[in-house]
């Protein structure tokens, strides 16, 4: 009995196989490769129609069996060199600039989690053997993106050592809530466990550990929130300057004339706080130049000194103009 059904499975899988590199059989050249009678052919057509693969027959001598576009997705039969095609063509689409970065990571982890390991071996070996032609952002693991990637879809949280700006090492232990794709580098927007609080980690410092089997809850937050999430702690990250400023107008107004990523606390209907910064003084004090509200500088000597030297000039600009006009 048990023999039975494998050797109807197996010769279902075949069938499949069959009908998904061919566009049309007639029933006596199926039953011709699957050594069956046409009858048989017959019975596995109405079984895969049952599993929901939409099998088209057409009646008559010109006529057979194709595989036809459905209104879901069924399960698909890759051969070995299909399935090595597929995991490195998803692995170039993950470096490209194409908007379906985080997509082609998700396929691309779900394909390696059933990979056989002879056919990971040859899909390594097409990567090793590439070359690519460098370009301004960090070498991008493809085995690093997928694990990540396998992690999240997978809701399984994630140990990794990482390597922070300075060069030291550390190990992290996160539950990891997304990607991020930001220009040629790749973010993992992460809940630290062991601080209790929200992390960014830059993927190519990135070494994942064994994986931890242990499943989580992700937190509830929006694609929306995430990406700004995201926008300003790197932004804020890569500041060299800060300050903090009283700003003598209402926070909404202020709001709509600074680029993100500020914070601005209102401290009555005319006046707020900003916290904001910038790796170039002299141009962040421009920026607040042009809010056209009365400014009081709170912490920065760094932008004290810049509105200093910007007075300097538009008083010198100034006065040259109203000697010409003597």
């Amino acid at each position: 009995m048990i023999e039975n059904m494998l050797e109807t499975s197996a010769r279902l899988l075949e069938l499949l196989s069959l009908l998904q590199v061919k566009r049309d059989w007639t029933s006596s050249e199926l039953a011709g490769r699957l050594d069956v009678s046409t009858r048989t052919i017959r019975a596995d057509i109405g079984k895969l129609r049952s599993l929901g693969y939409p099998v088209d027959a057409r009646p008559g001598v010109a006529g057979g069996y194709r595989l036809a576009a459905g209104t879901a997705m069924p399960p698909l039969l890759l051969d070995d060199d299909e399935a090595v095609a597929v995991a490195v063509g998803l692995g170039a689409v993950a470096t490209q600039r194409l908007g379906v970065e985080e997509t082609s990571l998700t396929a691309l982890a779900k394909l390696e989690q059933v990979l056989p390991s002879r056919l990971r071996r040859r899909v390594e070996a097409v990567r090793a053997a590439m070359s690519v032609v460098p370009g301004t952002g960090p070498q991008l693991d493809l085995s690093v993106l997928g694990a990540v990637a396998a992690a999240i879809r997978g809701r399984e949280r994630l140990r990794f050592g990482y390597t922070k700006p300075g060069g030291s090492e550390e190990a992290r232990h996160t539950e990891p809530q997304r990607l991020v794709s930001w220009g040629s580098i790749w973010y993992l927007l992460a809940w630290d466990l062991d601080r209790d609080n929200w992390r960014i980690f830059r993927v190519d410092r990135m070494v994942p550990r064994a994986p931890t089997g242990v499943r989580f809850q992700p937190h509830v937050i929006t694609e929306d929130e995430v990406v700004e999430y995201v926008v300003g702690r790197v932004v804020k990250a890569a500041w060299k300057y800060r300050a903090r400023v009283l700003v003598h107008a209402p926070a909404a107004k202020v709001a709509a004339r600074l680029p993100k990523p500020v914070d601005i606390e209102a401290v009555d209907e005319s006046t707020c706080r900003v916290e904001l910064g910038s790796d170039d003084p002299d141009r962040l004090a421009l920026s607040m130049a042009q809010l056209d509200a009365d400014i009081e500088v709170i912490e920065g000597e760094e932008l004290v000194a810049a509105f200093d030297r910007l007075a300097t000039r538009f008083h010198r600009a100034a006065g040259s103009t109203s000697t010409k006009g003597l």
